[in-house]
């Protein structure tokens, strides 16, 4: 039988169960993943393997009371016996009159690859050690992999809706450390997602190659000589830090909480007129679904500058009266700028080239330090050393606001393509 043809039928069976069980609402996932990966250790291949993995997610509302659970079996005794114990979890838990699934909600996707290559995995990889050894040979691939994914799965509501898909990507990801003698660099890590592994070079791809040679530079490392406020240019891993939060202020926890900076401002102005996000929800290795089950079209998150929508979940919409906005877990698109990143990094008389930014979380109001990582000192337009123990602090909201450049090259990486920000202001120790 086809796949897709049994998870529908696991799917059906299960959400029938639950209704005879005595849900009033129930969602179910039947899916079904299937990987080729091909790892590498300390710079050698070290597993070649296919696996295949099915789960089946429930989730049962009863008298605004909700529990979940997940199984490996599709067996309709042992997905009995789950359910019943679903029943008497969900009667112990909390009662909660904004817990719904969602109603009437349709999808069927199929896309990217649906077959991987396992030859086409051992064939780049084999070129990316090959450039590995020429043009960096101090960089040590501690772990490094390349893959193809295939997600299939059927999901149902009580609701009525019912949403399918098939969604294959290749990935390719690299992660280690330069060494010199006794000397070794922090650890260093890129990697991504793509429908076409043969359309670039791996070393070209995600980073993957530039972060090679970063790292062996950051063998040496230097402190500042003294504090000062100068700019940041965040590379696109570091700019996951300022979308992460950005992304928390606009969804649940923080609307719920009544603690989002942003929950009265859309329609207005939070962040420079250089900024723009949108949802594109069908980049490499992402579906265009909601993990509450409903299809999520692109949409403008923030349009120069605008914020445009917040994004609750249904949950979180019935929680505070916010209109729902359905968004994917990945699949962020900060839009390119003007700026050739050659000049958006001259133009920085004193600051510094980030790659990482570590940190805790920030205050209610932004406010945060943090630690600087895999990251090189910027004077007078010119990238020096590689930096060690220095901070940054400032604020998260300030620094939307106060972003001056954003280069015209972008890279992609795990469900998102990003550009580099300069950004000002921010606090050198």
């Amino acid at each position: 039988m086809d796949t897709m043809i049994r998870l529908q039928a696991a799917a059906e069976r299960a959400l029938e169960a639950m209704r005879v069980a005595g849900f009033d609402q129930a969602q179910v996932t039947a899916s079904r993943t299937g990987l080729d990966e091909l790892n590498v250790k300390d710079n050698e291949p070290t597993l070649l393997r296919s696996t295949e993995t099915q789960k089946l997610a429930l989730l049962g509302i009863r008298d605004g009371r909700m529990a979940s659970t997940e199984l490996s079996s599709f067996d309709a005794a042992e997905v009995g016996e789950r359910i019943a114990l679903l029943f008497d979890d969900a009667a112990a838990a909390p009662r909660d009159d904004a817990n719904a699934v969602s109603v009437g909600q349709r999808l069927r996707l199929l896309q990217g690859p649906q077959q991987g290559d396992r030859d086409l995995l051992a064939t780049t990889m084999g070129d990316f050690l090959a450039y590995r050894e020429d043009n960096a040979p101090r960089f040590v691939l501690s772990e490094g992999e390349a893959s193809h994914h295939l997600q299939r799965w059927h999901t149902l509501t009580s609701g009525g809706s019912d949403l399918m898909g098939s969604v294959g990507w290749y990935s390719f990801s690299g992660f280690g450390t330069a060494r010199d003698g006794t000397a070794s660099s922090s650890f260093n890590y890129a990697g991504g997602n793509t429908h076409d592994l043969r359309a670039r070079a791996p070393q070209d791809s995600f980073g993957l190659g530039q972060m090679m040679r970063d790292t062996t530079r950051q063998i040496k490392t230097h402190p500042l000589s003294e504090k000062f406020t100068g700019d940041v240019v965040l590379m696109p891993n570091a700019v996951e830090s300022l979308l992460g939060w950005l992304l928390g202020q606009l969804g649940d926890l923080q609307l719920i909480a009544g603690s989002s900076l942003y929950k009265e401002k859309v329609g207005q102005a939070i962040a420079s007129p250089l900024f723009s996000l949108r949802g594109r929800f069908d980049m490499p290795g992402v579906a265009a679904v909601s993990a509450d089950a409903f299809a999520t079209p692109d949409v403008d998150i923030v349009d120069k500058g605008v914020l445009r929508t917040l994004t609750p979940t249904l949950y979180g919409s019935r929680k505070t009266g916010i209109a729902h906005v359905p968004v994917a877990g990945r699949g962020w698109d900060i839009a390119a700028g003007e700026t050739p990143l050659a000049e958006l990094v001259g133009g920085v008389q004193r600051g510094a080239l980030v790659g990482r930014l570590s940190m805790g979380s920030p205050a209610a109001n932004g406010n945060f330090s943090g630690v600087i990582k895999n990251s090189f000192a910027i004077g007078g337009g010119e990238v020096g050393d590689a930096l060690s123990e220095t901070m940054i602090s400032g604020n998260m909201a300030q620094m939307l606001r106060d972003i001056v450049a954003v280069s015209r090259e972008s890279l992609e990486g795990d469900g998102w393509r990003f550009p580099w920000i300069r950004i000002s202001g921010l606090h050198f120790s």
